[in-house]
């Protein structure tokens, strides 16, 4: 029983992280294929979403107004509901160069400010973005380019993180990890995973989310998947942003998305059936990550067990020598976890990456409890980063 209950635990975490990524490449790359697409720029419409973001708002607008894009095509609307700080009066004094403001006292979150942002939308293709990320000077032109293909109904682009300590590297990795795994599903139809501050699509297929949906970036996805039409990655349209000033910060913003996760899973009837290609994306890019902390429990309590027990036989019944190791692997990796915070240079910058993952695994059991207690709220909080 020892030996079945880690075997299978660690097989939840070597799948989510290791099997997944390599199964998915190599169908990827034999059935799958990278689709040319020509060359289009339809009337653009860019919603950035700010909530007390002063410091950075007029920054935000100056770099969009650069970006690489017939003026006469884009439009630029800042939704900026239930700002109490200088945010809507920096955005106003863009009025003579085409800046459109939509703000009310109200906080009502950011998915009732996109909503109303959209209203205002004339643009085919409306981007959304957010106040602190910065877009490549050509994202606008290529993030829209896919949509030339009718079945493209949304565009995601490639984020990157600016940030040279070991949160900011564990991050680095991560991203280039996930940009991987969303190229191979876009090769084989469709991605499952996007990012909220470089995420395009259609406007006439966008519907209000619900109140009280926490990940409106997800919820929209599957939505232009329930649709019948393709999420697409486009990594050439990158977005940057500086990392969490604080690495509590960003297991807060990973506790809130897996309670998103959560709630997104919680409602079966909105779930591809009919796809299974496209099921087993979900379930293996998006329900097995928050399902990793309890692999990572199960693993190390059964090898601890096992080492006090002593079960007896061979690698199946964790006896002997296979619990010592087993036990063995997980103290290094809980240890390196533990100092990888305080090592010097280039070494504790990757020894973070053990404890990167393990406070990202805490974070999804907070947003479990927060998914079950109902106590995540939808509304979003600004996170303080380096060189905001």
């Amino acid at each position: 029983m020892i030996g079945i209950v880690f075997w299978a635990s660690a097989a939840l975490v070597a799948y989510t992280y290791a099997g997944y990524p390599l199964i998915l490449t190599v169908v990827a790359r034999a059935f799958g294929r990278d689709r040319p697409y020509v060359p289009s720029t339809p009337k653009l419409t860019l919603v950035i979403a700010a909530y007390n973001e002063q410091a950075v708002i007029g920054r935000k607008l100056d770099e969009t107004l650069a970006l690489e894009y017939p003026a006469e095509l884009l439009q630029v609307i800042v939704a900026a509901d239930g700002s109490d700080d200088a945010t809507a009066s920096i955005v106003a004094d863009y009025a003579d160069r085409g800046v459109e403001l939509v703000h009310r006292p109200e906080r009502l979150g950011k998915v009732a400010a996109i909503s109303r942002a959209m209203e205002w939308a004339r643009g085919e293709v409306v981007l959304f973005s957010d106040a602190n990320n910065r877009l490549g000077p050509n994202a606008l032109i290529e993030i829209v380019r896919p949509f030339s293909d009718p079945s493209v109904g949304a565009v995601t682009g490639r984020k990157g993180v600016v940030g040279a300590d070991g949160l900011g590297f564990s991050e680095n990795a991560y991203w280039r990890y996930e940009s991987h795994i969303r190229r191979m599903e876009t090769r084989l139809g469709t991605t499952v995973g996007v990012n909220g501050e470089v995420f395009a699509m259609r406007r006439d297929l966008f519907t209000p989310p619900p109140a009280g949906v926490i990940n409106d970036d997800q919820w929209l996805a599957a939505e232009v998947t329930r649709a019948g039409h393709r999420v697409v990655f486009r990594p050439e349209a990158v977005s940057e942003e500086p990392v969490s000033s604080l690495a509590s910060e960003e297991a807060e913003r990973r506790a809130r998305m897996v309670a998103g996760q959560y709630q997104a899973f919680s409602s079966p009837s909105r779930l591809p059936w009919r796809r299974p290609l496209v099921l087993w994306m979900l379930a293996s890019h998006k329900l097995a990550r928050p399902l990793v902390p309890f692999g990572m429990i199960g693993a190390l309590a059964a090898a601890v067990t096992a080492v006090v027990v002593d079960p007896g036989g061979g690698a199946a019944e964790l006896g002997g020598g296979w619990a010592v190791g087993a036990l063995g692997v997980q103290a290094t990796f809980y240890g390196l976890a533990l100092v990888g915070g305080s090592l010097p240079g280039r070494l504790g910058a990757v020894a973070y990456v053990p404890r990167f993952l393990v406070t990202s695994n805490v974070a999804a059991l907070r947003g479990l409890w927060r998914h079950l207690s109902g106590s995540q709220a939808a509304a979003w909080q600004r996170a303080e980063r380096t060189g905001s």
